[in-house]
């Protein structure tokens, strides 16, 4: 098939080929025929099969779905315009402006590369979960194992668990520790409301937590005010039991992005613990990003 008659897989092959391994975190291995990604590294990254990669790539299939178009444009580190320039050509219309963005910039991804034996991950602007690294997996369950639509701290901290996989985690800092976590998120979430006024799935959000949380409805009744920034948290986690971490949020300014980072102080009982779930997350081969 001809570079006219399939743009798609031509455009794919192209950036796959510009990706260097150390650029996702991944060692570079003697035998390599090129200095891009091979299909089973992309593949793996975005959460596909590598048939359908190569299906993709050799013009066999020419219409990939909104969500796998957003995992090859993670997984390829594309830039803004880029990932558009990917929906066209998979027929599909680009993420459309005023809505929560789930794009994450290559400067931001290759900063994840280089801190991959940490435990964080990114969130949108409402605190839905984009990405993670394999030690966020081993810390705190492995967000694969959570439906999708369900991926999201507001979501987490104001309704049930999805599912048992997932440790509890509880707010240090006396009495109002969880209280103020809950502030913060419902404050924040408030601020996204105000700059995506459009974003459907956003106004989803929001109803459902106060359709089913009265905790929720009621602090977004009185207009709580806060930052979610810093804070102390203790995982409950069932193979080294309680672990308390650092609890950072880092900022991204011009994408509204949000890193959350766990952190302990070198030589301590929490490091120590993180060293052993970091051992654990590299023997079990923890996904490293989102489907």
């Amino acid at each position: 098939m001809t570079n006219e008659r399939n743009p798609l897989g031509v455009a794919l092959r192209r950036w796959r080929d510009r990706l260097a391994p150390a650029d996702v975190g991944l060692p570079r291995t003697g035998g390599r025929r090129a200095a891009g990604l091979r299909r089973e590294e992309l593949a793996t990254l975005a959460g596909l099969s590598v048939d359908y990669l190569v299906r993709l790539e050799q013009g066999r299939a020419t219409r990939p779905s909104e969500q796998v178009a957003q995992a090859l444009a993670r997984a390829l580190q594309l830039e803004a315009a880029e990932r558009d320039h990917l929906y066209r050509l998979a027929h599909l219309p680009p993420p459309a402006p005023g809505r929560v963005s789930t794009h994450i910039p290559p400067s931001v991804q290759r900063l994840l590369a280089g801190l991959g034996d940490q435990p964080l991950a990114v969130f949108g602007a409402d605190w839905t979960l984009l990405t993670w690294t394999p030690l966020w997996s081993a810390l705190l369950g492995d967000p694969a194992q959570i439906p999708e639509g369900r991926r999201n701290l507001v979501l987490d901290t104001f309704l049930p668990p999805p599912t048992r996989g997932h440790w509890p985690v509880r707010s240090e800092g006396g009495q109002d520790g969880q209280g103020d976590l809950e502030a913060a998120l419902v404050a924040d979430l408030r601020t996204a409301e105000a700059t995506y006024p459009d974003d459907p799935g956003l106004h989803q959000l929001i109803g459902e937590c106060q359709a089913h949380s009265p905790r929720f409805a009621q602090l977004w009744s009185q207009g709580a005010v806060g930052q979610h920034l810093h804070a102390k948290k203790t995982i409950v986690h069932p193979l080294v039991g309680d672990v308390t971490l650092d609890c950072d949020v880092l900022t991204v300014p011009g994408a509204d992005l949000k890193i959350i980072v766990y952190t302990a102080p070198a030589g301590s009982p929490p490091a120590e613990q993180l060293a052993f779930l970091r051992v654990t997350a590299v023997n079990t081969h923890v996904s490293t990003d989102a489907p």
